[in-house]
């Protein structure tokens, strides 16, 4: 049977996908996807997709895509795993639209709040026209990046940081001495 989708490798990109493989750069998975290529290759073997799918232990359907990924989006896109105009994920708001919903958290409620709640917040910022619409969860994603440098500079030190026992004694309250740890309990309690 022949395959559905058929590519001619250039000298290039002959040379980038066997220099992937002889330095194993990236991930296995890369390098497989390479070698299958190479595999494919008009030009070159032209093993059929059983053939490929026999030697490298996987489906006939994961060479088809293969296949079909080299034809529409290139040899480079199909070795990065990315389909084409994509670049990891799409990005629901742009950075200026988050640096404004961070700005808004961090600003006074509404009179009549005490704080800011992810629904409140989702309708302020809809109302200043800051997005057209919004989920409040894509609001929380934007207040819950994790490891955000920014954010830890805005917002100041985690309590853990600031609790000296935890501190002192490092590795939290479990491994604080009893006797401490009732005394701190006493200061609290009365």
């Amino acid at each position: 049977m022949r395959p559905k989708c058929t590519f001619h490798l250039t000298d290039g990109e002959r040379d980038l996908l066997r220099g992937v493989i002889k330095r194993l750069a990236g991930t296995s998975l890369k390098v497989r996807r390479a070698q299958m290529m190479l595999k494919a290759d008009a030009s070159g073997p032209r093993w059929a997709d059983a053939q490929i799918a026999e030697a490298f232990f996987c489906p006939i359907k994961t060479v088809a895509r293969i296949r079909q990924r080299v034809v529409e989006s290139g040899v480079e896109a199909t070795l990065a795993n990315q389909k084409e105009g994509a670049s990891g994920h799409n990005r629901l708001l742009s950075g200026d639209q988050e640096a404004r919903i961070i700005a808004e958290r961090l600003g006074k409620p509404p009179a009549g709040y005490a704080n800011w709640s992810l629904r409140l917040l989702t309708e302020q910022v809809v109302e200043l026209q800051v997005v057209d619409l919004i989920s409040y969860e894509t609001i929380r994603g934007v207040l819950k990046k994790p490891d955000d440098q920014s954010a830890r500079c805005l917002l100041g030190h985690s309590s853990r940081e600031k609790c000296g026992i935890c501190r002192t004694y490092e590795g939290g309250p479990g491994r604080v001495r009893p006797a401490i740890r009732l005394r701190a309990s006493r200061r609290l309690h009365g």
